[in-house]
C-alpha cells in the first residue's frame, strides 16, 4: 500500500517524471499536474496527502494556488521554486506553505522533507497539557484549535505546531536551532529563513506588535522567548 498520495504540480515534464519515478521507488502514489489553471480542480479531485507546488508554472503561479487553497487544504504544501531569492521564499511561506526546496533539488533532501513533512502532519499527540491557555489565548492540543478572545485564529499546520511547541516551554528562550530541529527534524543552517517568518506570521494572527512584540518576544543572538503571562 502507499505510503501517501502525492500531488506534484510542476510544467517541466521530465523533471516531474523523475521526481515521479524516484518517490514512487519509495513507495509514494504520485501524480502530475502540468497546468496551474487545472491544478485546484485535480487537488480536489485526486485528495493528496501532500503537494509538492512548483512556482513557476503555465496559467496560475504555484504562489496565487498555495494562496487559494490554504484555507480548505490541511495537508502539508511544499513548494518547489528554481530561483534562490527570499521573495519567493518567504512570500510561499506567507501563503500558507509548510517548507521549500529549490531546484534542482537532491532527490534524497526532498524525500527527507516529504517524510518529515508527512511525519508531522501525522502527530496527534504532543507532550504538553491538553489545553493551554494564557489570558485570552487558549490552544487545544488535542482538537488542534486556537481561540484568541473567544474568535479561533486559523493556523497553517507547522504554525500550529510551532506555537504549541513554544507555548509548551514559556518563559524559555528557545534557539533557533533546537525549533528547526524539533519542527523540520534538521539543523539550522544559519541563512534559512523559514523560523522568522513562522514566528512573523504567528505574532501577527496573534495580535502581538511586530516592533515591540510582547507575546513571542525575539532574544537577540538566542533564540525566542514566549511569554507566559502575556494577555
Amino acid at each position: 500500500m502507499p505510503l501517501a498520495r502525492i500531488l506534484l504540480v510542476e510544467d517541466d515534464q521530465k523533471l516531474a517524471l523523475l521526481v515521479q519515478q524516484y518517490l514512487e521507488s519509495a513507495n509514494f502514489l504520485v501524480k502530475i499536474e502540468g497546468d496551474g489553471n487545472k491544478a485546484i480542480e485535480e487537488i480536489a479531485r485526486f485528495k493528496p496527502d501532500l503537494i509538492i507546488l512548483d512556482i513557476m508554472l503555465p496559467g496560475k503561479d504555484g504562489l496565487t494556488i498555495c494562496k487559494e487553497i490554504r484555507p480548505d487544504f490541511i495537508g502539508p504544501i511544499l513548494m518547489l521554486t528554481a530561483r534562490n531569492e527570499d521573495f519567493d521564499q518567504v512570500l510561499g511561506l506567507e501563503f500558507g506553505a509548510d517548507d521549500y526546496v529549490i531546484k534542482p533539488a537532491e532527490p534524497r533532501v526532498l524525500l527527507a522533507r516529504i517524510k518529515a513533512l508527512l511525519r508531522r502532519g501525522k502527530l496527534t499527540k504532543i507532550e504538553t497539557a491538553k489545553s493551554l491557555t494564557f489570558g485570552s489565548l487558549v490552544i487545544d492540543s488535542a482538537s488542534r484549535d486556537v481561540w484568541l478572545e473567544k474568535k479561533k485564529v486559523l493556523l497553517s499546520t507547522h504554525e500550529f505546531e510551532l506555537l504549541l511547541i513554544i507555548a509548551s516551554q514559556a518563559g524559555h528562550i528557545l534557539s533557533r536551532d533546537y525549533l528547526f530541529k524539533k519542527l523540520y527534524n534538521r539543523e539550522y543552517d544559519g541563512l534559512d529563513r523559514t523560523m522568522d517568518v513562522r514566528i512573523s506570521q504567528l505574532r501577527k494572527k496573534l495580535g502581538d506588535n511586530a516592533e515591540d512584540a510582547y507575546r513571542i518576544k525575539t532574544i537577540w543572538g538566542k533564540g525566542y522567548l514566549f511569554v507566559a503571562d502575556a494577555w
